[in-house]
């Protein structure tokens, strides 16, 4: 399994669409950076087919450190939920078979 980064995919859209690394890289960018923020304000982000991110608040809870066995107080914190859709779905499953 192979990493993909930004920059790898930045490079390929530009390739794929004739346009300008630099066009392409302030257009990821700049998607990325209003994800991040409707997130941080608690929206729910929908994309048919590909999925829904959500921004969740999960409960303050006692954990226990295995080394030591004390107790240790985890505090709430936001985290974000995806759940795939129907295409991403499809295109894992067709993935797994072959």
């Amino acid at each position: 399994m192979a990493t993909v980064t930004k920059k790898e995919l930045i490079d390929r859209i530009a390739d794929l669409t004739n346009e300008k690394r630099v066009v392409v890289k302030k257009v990821v960018q700049s998607f990325l950076d209003e994800m991040i923020d409707e997130l941080a304000k608690g929206n729910r982000m929908e994309f048919r087919d590909f999925g829904v991110f959500e921004s969740r608040v999960r409960a303050a809870r006692v954990a226990q450190n295995p080394k030591t066995m004390d107790r240790v107080d985890v505090p709430e914190k936001r985290t974000i939920k995806f759940k795939m859709g129907r295409l991403m779905k499809v295109k894992l499953q067709e993935a797994d078979k072959s």
